[in-house]
């Protein structure tokens, strides 16, 4: 909140509340407090220390002292004028539950108000302005498990983890009629007692009356402050629970107007369970055939283009509009850009390079287990994100379409100590949930300030649990490891052989059925493609198929050989135990780098809308501008780049493994040359959908095509690796450096042969075929030379002879008919 608006608000509550001062003070002495025959006592906090006029309208600790309240305890700056009303326990004991005792010295005997086994606690707050909160809590010491909150028999129950902290406040703000949101608004504060609140290194309370959903909650932690040992607490912070399912923030993705909102949890146990449907069932497409669409849930349908209610465009809704453009694209799995709640807006909170950007990436997450809750339509908030998130997976699977989220367990959005952003985490306990080197820095090895201390124990189960909430929760299918190399790192850092959490993943019995697909390198330098701790289980992104294969198709000298493996499955990297070719995801594009058509288009990155001065994003992209750099009308070039685009597409379809392709490269997508658009919520980023009708009978029917051909074709989904009689390749210049030209059979039981020939020449290459299998004949499938729509015809041409004049960048694909 701004300071003025801070100020002004404690003005207005000084004004309502001058007319109790004088009583309220009248009531904090240690002599009301000790009468144990009070059933029913009122309790007031003084004003502030240094003040004498202006009131916080929150709930707090009560005071070390009745008549010289202390400013050095924790929770001691947030102050109540509301009444507090604490019924007498009925069963007694010794010690204060929630409480700090006041005259404790003096009336030790007399405390028995505050008894830790106090089953009828209760409390009331006294201002008439807000209904909804003039209600009775009975207060209980809670329970350790599970973490986060749950309803149990007593009421709700809330549970955090802190190995560290010394003190712990509950923060809440309770439901007001006509407020969404209200992150923003003074809260109400319950102290825990280390006493009676705490199991081991859990903190814990339960609370009897507090409504059952839009309750918004956060916890003060205190601790130690030795910045060398790794502490980073701050008990002026209202932390996120790391448990918290749903997060409520700013209602609007890229609302200016509440640039800096706060981010609280909050929870949901009125709406009924979902109904996914008697007929529902998972896709369940086993690995080998999957093809991956990777994309990103709000710049699917952002633009006016989409052509959709301005309420549901970037949203969880308006996936389910499209669903009929990827069931035409012949797509089967979507991974999901992350989805996690991020904040758009962490670029602006301070002056610097980036204060223009908008995160749209959403690799910077704030809480593990909520849906993104401004994917909501409408401005919905976080339970109509849950509820949308959930209808879009069930109308994806009901489309036979698989759900596969990108996951950021690698770092957070809490950034570095030179600037920090802390909302959780780091102030909860820093020293376990992050790596530190030996003076208690951060260690960066994911390249945003921090690591996540992945194979700490404790962090370890929270991303267990995560994972498991979004496959029992919701139904996702599987998911990608966002620099996963990270997760193969020890407390310290060093690289691990036997990662636990990379194998707790691989074993679990509640992620059995899910895909897992590691990202398998960090910016540490941990390079582990072909060599990822895997337990015959995990997947991964294939570097170096994209590299290979981009080198060989732009003409790069001496590939054909790598070429060619990597067609094939990549033996070299994953025929190793019981691994599978589909444990290699195939791709040339993918989110992060260049599109297809930029690749194509451009030498060189052009970044400088990032406010970096174009250092950041790869330069290593292995791309090719056909002869001109960037945006141009010359006729050849755009013929050039056509067939380059249709190369690469034929070659990913019909390489063994799991091909994945990037949104809007089915119709070219460009941004302009931007190889790290993360921060541009525009047309950069943007599914544009004019663009796809106006390429939706050329380029898009090709790709359309391709995949679907691929789909129909069991010769390219091979469940083990190809042997002498699944190929032949029609080579015996392997040696050759400057050949650049491959072509190979795969062979079918039926006599359905494929034939296939790359020329990344210059110049045309006449080559002989291979005769045909008994009773067929050689039907022309593909040859992006040739202009759509005879670049794919389903059916074949048939009147292939013994040679084929294959053009310069182009590629052929024959099918055996009879």
């Amino acid at each position: 909140m701004p300071e003025k608006d801070r100020k002004a608000r404690k003005a207005n509550v000084f004004h309502r509340s001058r007319g109790r001062q004088s009583r309220s003070r009248k009531l904090w002495t240690s002599e009301r407090l000790s009468n144990p025959n009070s059933t029913l006592l009122k309790v007031h906090r003084p004003p502030p220390c240094g003040s004498d006029s202006a009131f916080s309208t929150k709930f707090a600790p009560l005071a070390s002292s009745s008549s010289s309240s202390s400013c050095s305890g924790v929770g001691a700056s947030h102050v109540a004028v509301m009444g507090l009303k604490l019924s007498k326990s009925s069963t007694g004991g010794s010690g204060g539950s929630i409480f700090r005792k006041t005259g404790e010295s003096a009336h030790r005997g007399k405390a028995k108000v505050y008894g830790r086994q106090a089953q009828e606690r209760v409390l009331e707050e006294e201002v008439p302005e807000v209904s909804e909160i003039q209600r009775p809590f009975k207060v209980f010491p809670g329970q350790a498990f599970p973490l986060g909150v749950s309803e149990i028999d007593n009421g709700i129950n809330f549970a955090i983890f802190s190995q560290n902290a010394t003190a712990v406040t509950l923060c809440l703000s309770l439901p007001q009629s006509g407020k969404a949101g209200r992150v923003d608004q003074e809260l109400i504060e319950l102290a825990l007692d280390p006493h009676d609140n705490k199991t081991g290194d859990i903190w814990h309370i339960c609370i009897e009356g507090v409504p059952r959903s839009n309750v918004l909650y956060g916890y003060r932690m205190d601790g130690p402050r030795g910045f060398n040992e790794g502490h980073r607490f701050d008990r002026n912070i209202v932390l996120i629970d790391p448990y918290a399912k749903l997060i409520e923030g700013r209602r609007f993705f890229g609302d200016t107007n509440h640039k800096l909102s706060k981010f609280l949890g909050t929870y949901d146990f009125d709406s009924l369970p979902f109904d996914w449907g008697e007929d529902y069932k998972l896709p369940n497409i086993p690995e080998k055939d999957l093809v991956i669409y990777e994309m990103n849930v709000r710049a699917f349908t952002a633009d006016e283009s989409s052509g959709l209610d301005s309420d549901i465009r970037g949203s969880y809704l308006g996936v389910i509009e499209k669903i009929p453009h990827l069931l035409e694209l012949g797509v089967n799995a979507v991974e999901l850009l992350p989805v996690f709640e991020f904040d758009e807006f962490e670029f602006q909170r301070r002056r610097n390079p980036r204060d223009h950007m908008i995160n749209t990436w959403g690799y910077s997450t704030i809480n593990f287990f909520a849906p993104m809750s401004r994917y909501a339509s409408g401005g919905g908030g976080p339970v109509n994100a849950s509820q949308e998130f959930k209808e879009m997976i069930k109308a994806l699977h009901g489309a036979g379409i698989e759900v596969i989220l990108d996951v950021v367990y690698n770092h957070t959005n809490e950034a570095d100590d030179k600037n920090p952003y802390t909302t959780s985490f780091r102030g909860i306990d820093n020293k376990v949930y992050y790596m530190l080197d030996s003076n208690g820095h951060l260690l960066n090895f994911s390249g945003c300030g921090n690591t996540l201390n992945c194979n700490h124990p404790v962090v370890m189960e929270l991303i267990l649990d995560s994972l498991r909430h979004w496959v029992t929760e919701y139904h996702v299918d599987g998911f990608r490891f966002d620099l996963a190399s990270v997760l193969c790192r020890g407390t310290d850092g060093s690289p691990l052989n036997a990662p636990p959490l990379i194998r707790a993943i691989a074993k679990d019995a509640m992620l059995s059925r899910c895909k897992i697909i590691a990202e398998p390198w960090d910016c540490g330098g941990l390079y582990l493609v072909g060599k990822f701790p895997n337990w015959d289980r995990w997947a991964e992104w294939n570097g170096k198929y994209r590299d290979d294969i981009r080198r060989f198709i732009k003409g790069d000298p001496g590939l054909k050989g790598s070429f060619a493996t990597r067609l094939a499955g990549s033996a070299d990297l994953y025929k190793v135990n019981k691994r599978k070719p589909y444990h290699s995801v195939n791709f040339v594009i993918a989110h992060d780098g260049f599109t297809l058509y930029d690749l194509v288009s451009y030498n060189f990155k052009h970044n400088d809308a990032n406010g970096e001065g174009g250092n950041d994003g790869s330069n290593d992209n292995f791309s090719w501008n056909c002869g001109f750099e960037g945006e141009t009308d010359d006729v050849k070039v755009k013929a050039l780049r056509s067939r380059q685009m249709k190369n690469f597409h034929l070659a990913l379809t019909v390489s063994q493994g799991v091909p994945m392709m990037l949104m809007g490269d089915e119709y070219g997508h460009s941004r302009y040359g931007n190889n790290n658009s993360y921060g541009h919520d525009t047309s950069l980023n943007h599914f544009q959908w004019t663009q796809l009708d106006a390429r939706r009978k050329s380029h898009f029917r090709f790709f359309s095509e391709v995949i679907k051909f691929r789909q129909a074709h069991p010769q390219f989904c091979h469940e083990d690796f190809l042997s002498k009689n699944d190929v032949t390749w029609h080579e015996d210049n392997w040696d050759n450096l400057e050949s650049k030209f491959l072509a190979f059979t795969l062979h079918d039981k039926n006599g359905g042969d494929i034939y296939l020939a790359f020329n990344a020449h210059d110049f045309f290459v006449q080559v002989a075929i291979p005769p045909p299998p008994k009773n067929r004949g050689w039907f022309r499938v593909v040859d992006t030379n040739l202009k759509s729509p005879d670049d794919f015809i389903s059916e074949g041409v048939p009147g292939i002879g013994s040679t084929y004049n294959v053009a310069p960048y182009s590629s052929i694909l024959f099918k055996a008919k009879p």
